[in-house]
């Protein structure tokens, strides 16, 4: 599987898009302060939101889309299914 993922440093905070094909081990990078300097220097480090794709071809083309997203409509695809801006990375197994 393949991983496009919001963080957000916190409700309606500073956001970053990245995709990956092993969530678990990417959020520990960020949160270990490996993954992005931008992440690190912002402190962008509670999931959001996370789509999954079986080709990293279909999860990179979504990155790039929801890079070239307004910031508005990325606050809405989040509220949709997190309103609470919970960090979702609790919920994996």
């Amino acid at each position: 599987m393949y991983y496009v993922y919001i963080l957000a440093s916190r409700r309606h905070g500073t956001l970053y898009i990245g995709v990956t094909n092993s969530l678990q081990k990417r959020l520990a990078e960020h949160r270990d302060g490996e993954g992005s300097s931008f992440v690190k220097t912002y402190g962008v480090y509670r999931l959001v939101h996370v789509e999954s794709f079986d080709r990293p071809d279909e999860a990179i083309s979504r990155e790039k889309q929801l890079k070239r997203w307004k910031r508005d409509w990325k606050i809405e695809l989040i509220e949709r299914e997190n309103p609470e801006w919970r960090d979702l990375s609790d919920l994996l197994v």
